[in-house]
């Protein structure tokens, strides 16, 4: 009889799930973000973090760990406290690219989050060195024929590193991939001609681009991009090329339902207001959200559909 009332005073004492979520949040959140600041994911976080703050009444604040294509992060956000404080922002890198691209993982990506929202798409473009002989992917690829294992490639992030080894494939072409741990990074090296060419987000490489500091050859979608209506797609060269990056929302697994439901509501009503698309456009993103049950199904759909993508480039893993 004893242990009985211990129970139910215990359970009179724990406070439900709904209950919880009724006073949620009431204390600031943190957006977990895999890549270093000033790279396109951080860009985007910021604006949505921004979006979230005001809806939600508590400060987002963002925080940046990159390194290892993502893992970094993704480690230290599946392992946090699942009570809806550690939220993490994320792209294909971690949860569709690195379980090809490396033999082991420290965390799962289906397992070991939970889906709130998809926030949107991300095109990237091919850009050069200005001082590279070339205006087109054709040329590109031509000129990297007849200069074998001269030119080299800047990568930081699996998108980058898979766009540019999908066109040494499929061009028989040998640009040498330099790695690098932030896309900024990767640009200004870039710019200052250490690295020839790169497959970059619209984010970073768009301002250089602006500037005449850097050559865009192509984009690489199926079809041209509203973004860039002028430039052509790789696919104009190399058929059946076709790759986009996309970013979403996560919790760590087992965060209470009423709580991702709260995220999942207030995310998609932040992405819904015009000012917030407006701002993303501004990166290159194309806001293109999906419930927490339609963004589940794609992020398990683009794990296998990265991984055919890394397999036809030829990319041993790690």
């Amino acid at each position: 009889m004893t242990r009985i009332l211990v129970a139910l005073a215990l359970l009179l004492l724990t406070p439900s799930a709904p209950a919880f979520a009724d006073t949620y949040p009431s204390k600031p959140i943190k957006l977990v973000i895999p890549f270093a600041a000033g790279s396109a994911t951080d860009s985007a976080g910021r604006i949505l973090a921004q979006a979230l703050s005001e809806r939600l009444g508590q400060s987002v604040i963002v925080d940046n760990r990159p390194g290892a294509n993502g893992q970094i992060a993704a480690m230290f956000a599946a392992q946090s406290a699942a009570d809806g404080y550690t939220l993490f922002m994320t792209t294909n890198s971690t949860h569709s690219a690195n379980p090809h691209l490396y033999k082991s993982l420290p965390y799962d990506p289906i397992k070991d989050f939970a889906p709130i929202a998809r926030v949107g798409t991300l095109a990237f473009m091919l850009v050069v060195h200005p001082g590279l002989p070339v205006n087109n992917a054709k040329e590109l690829i031509a000129y990297a024929v007849a200069h074998r294992g001269e030119l080299s490639y800047g990568t930081a992030s699996t998108a980058a590193l898979i766009g540019a080894e999908t066109i040494n494939t499929m061009g028989h072409t040998d640009m040498v991939g330099v790695s690098y741990k932030a896309s900024p990074q990767a640009i200004l090296d870039l710019v200052a001609g250490r690295v020839q060419v790169m497959v970059a987000d619209f984010a970073t490489a768009m301002p250089q681009v602006r500037a005449g500091k850097l050559k865009v050859l192509a984009v690489t979608t199926a079809q041209r991009s509203a973004l860039l209506p002028d430039v052509p797609p790789i696919a104009d060269t190399l058929k059946g090329f076709d790759m986009t990056s996309w970013n979403g929302l996560f919790a760590p697994a087992d965060t209470p339902q009423p709580i991702l439901a709260r995220l999942e509501r207030e995310t998609l009503a932040s992405l819904a207001q015009a000012d917030v698309k407006e701002r993303f456009a501004s990166l290159g993103f194309e806001v293109a959200p999906q419930d927490s049950a339609a963004f589940r199904r794609f992020v398990r759909e683009q794990l296998d559909a990265w991984g055919k993508l890394i397999r036809a480039a030829k990319i041993q893993p790690e």
